[in-house]
């Protein structure tokens, strides 16, 4: 139980939001915070070069947004922060839904102009479902938008969520004062265009005179707001934070660096320390001595000028050391890592130790699937992360003859970190990839180009859905395979899938093949 002082100084949490809410700039300056980073970079800005750290990837510098999550640790008060950044965009969900897997809790990005939004709903879905602790931050409110209370409406009507503020907003926009803090008792003064962040001012009770010398005729405001939060919202519990049941709102503008430095102080006093992983076989505790550990990203070219491949593997318990002997459970295997890193997103240095809750980079010679378990020696494997059946598909063609090796390796690769699937017809050998968003065919064409000096071009295929399918009825499998031969492709791991090309005959291949079980998502 070495490790108990480590694992309670970790803090391991993933930033969600619908894009364009501001998550990538909050990221930025929790980091500024944590002195990983001296200047927080605007996701899109034409007047200076710097750009958000966790957005490293060169289309993500063009474009203005996350195309792949972004692993970073930092130093705050005696504790050690491991945030994951997401894509917001519904195009890499697949990408968000793993790392949550990685994550002990959420924070939630709204916009207070546009409130809760479609993707935001999904992401929040998958988080209620695994009871993950849930911390909500409205940003922009130097912005005109909605009010407080119609947005913590939003947030129980649409997500699902039973909500409790710990910070307040004192007006909006161009009349946006401040924000007082529930939790801390405090007022924190709004100063438009500074990124000082002021110390709020101790107010342990709103009825103070003094009050109206800082806000003026808003302290009348607040305190009318204050006593309906006091009537209609629960008081803030941690242990319902903590289990699933609640969870606190905060307010502020990430652009400004206004409301950042409360939510990061209160986080690190409420958020979980790691906490265990179910595997197939039992409940592993993260304050077990023996180290464990699964692979919930993988990414190709981290470092295009050295074409490494690195494997994001989350610590559930015991340390996993440098050099050390550890089992792959899926190979059966002896592995050892001479320079595991940890991250400051591309930035990566050489550590000797990992603890429960900490991120570390494996460099991966093709060993690594997403789902892989690690360990000393038992086996155990985690419950996984399925790849979900794809909802576009596009044949995948070879634009320059001369770069077919650089062609079949960055495709190869590109597969390797579930972003998308690659399929091949079995009668013909062309090459299909499945996404489940569309911009993800112009990344994966761009990285081919710019990382590996390839060139594609897609040609359209009318298809519905994939399904994978297996049977012991030999017979009834044989006849399937003999009539739909033309509808037959073989996935990266040599399983076949069914092509279907329309709903209709997808379900008349499941009422006359009774035998044949089709699966959509590729754990079977």
């Amino acid at each position: 139980m070495g490790n108990l002082s480590e694992i309670k100084r970790r803090r391991t949490f993933a930033i969600i939001s619908h894009p364009d809410a501001g998550k990538t700039t909050l990221t930025e300056k929790l980091l500024l915070y944590g002195g990983a980073i001296q200047i927080a970079g605007a996701v899109k800005s034409n007047k200076i070069k710097k750009t958000a750290t966790s957005d490293w990837m060169e289309i993500e510098r063009q474009r203005g947004i996350s195309v792949a999550t972004s692993v970073m640790g930092f130093e705050y008060r005696g504790k050690k922060i491991n945030i994951l950044d997401t894509p917001g965009h519904q195009d890499f969900q697949e990408d968000t839904f793993r790392t949550l897997t990685a994550a002990d809790s959420v924070i939630v990005v709204i916009d207070v102009a546009k409130g809760v939004e479609p993707q935001t709903e999904k992401l929040v879905k998958v988080c209620r479902m695994r009871n993950i602790p849930i911390m909500v931050f409205i940003n922009k409110l130097d912005r005109p938008g909605k009010d407080a209370f119609e947005l913590l409406d939003e947030l129980e009507q649409k997500l699902g969520l039973a909500v409790t503020p710990l910070s307040w907003p004192i007006g909006m926009g161009s009349d946006f004062h401040g924000v007082y803090n529930m939790y801390f008792n405090n007022l924190t003064l709004f100063n438009p265009g500074s990124q000082v962040v002021e110390e709020g001012v101790a107010f342990s009770s709103l009825d103070n005179p003094g009050l109206e010398g800082y806000i003026g005729e808003k302290a009348i405001e607040l305190r009318d707001d204050q006593e309906l939060i006091n009537g209609v919202y629960p008081q803030f519990n941690p242990d319902d934070y903590l289990s699933g049941k609640i969870s606190p709102v905060f307010f502020g503008s990430a652009l400004n660096n206004f409301g950042v430095k409360e939510l990061l102080d209160v986080f690190i006093k409420i958020a979980p320390n790691p906490i265990g992983r179910e595997a197939e076989e039992r409940f592993v505790d993260p304050e077990e001595d023996s180290f464990s550990g699964f692979v919930f990203k993988i990414h190709a070219n981290m470092d295009p000028n050295h074409r490494d491949r690195i494997a994001f593997v989350r610590v559930v318990s015991g340390t996993f050391k440098r050099n050390t002997n550890y089992k792959h459970i899926r190979l059966n295997r002896q592995l050892k890592f001479p320079s595991p890193t940890a991250f400051m997103a591309q930035k990566k240095s050489v550590i000797d130790e990992v603890f429960p809750g900490d991120i570390v980079g494996l460099h991966d010679t093709g060993n690594f699937k997403i789902g892989d378990t690690l360990t000393e020696g038992e086996n155990i494997n985690f419950k996984g992360m399925p790849s979900f059946s794809p909802e576009l598909f596009k044949y995948v063609e070879n634009a320059d003859p001369l770069k077919s090796k650089q062609l079949a390796k960055g495709i190869d690769q590109l597969m390797d970190e579930g972003v998308a699937q690659l399929f091949t017809g079995k009668h013909n050998g062309r090459k299909i990839i499945g996404t489940v968003g569309a911009l993800q065919f112009e990344v994966i064409q761009y990285r081919l180009e710019h990382e590996y000096g390839a060139k594609c071009r897609y040609e359209n295929i009318n298809l519905y859905k994939t399904a994978w399918f297996v049977s012991d009825n030999i017979e009834q499998l044989n006849d399937f395979r003999a009539r739909k031969a033309l509808q037959i492709a073989i996935d990266k791991e040599g399983r076949e899938v069914f092509l279907a090309d329309s709903k209709f005959a997808l379900e008349m291949a499941q009422q006359k093949y009774k035998d044949i079980k089709f699966y959509f998502t590729s754990e079977f």
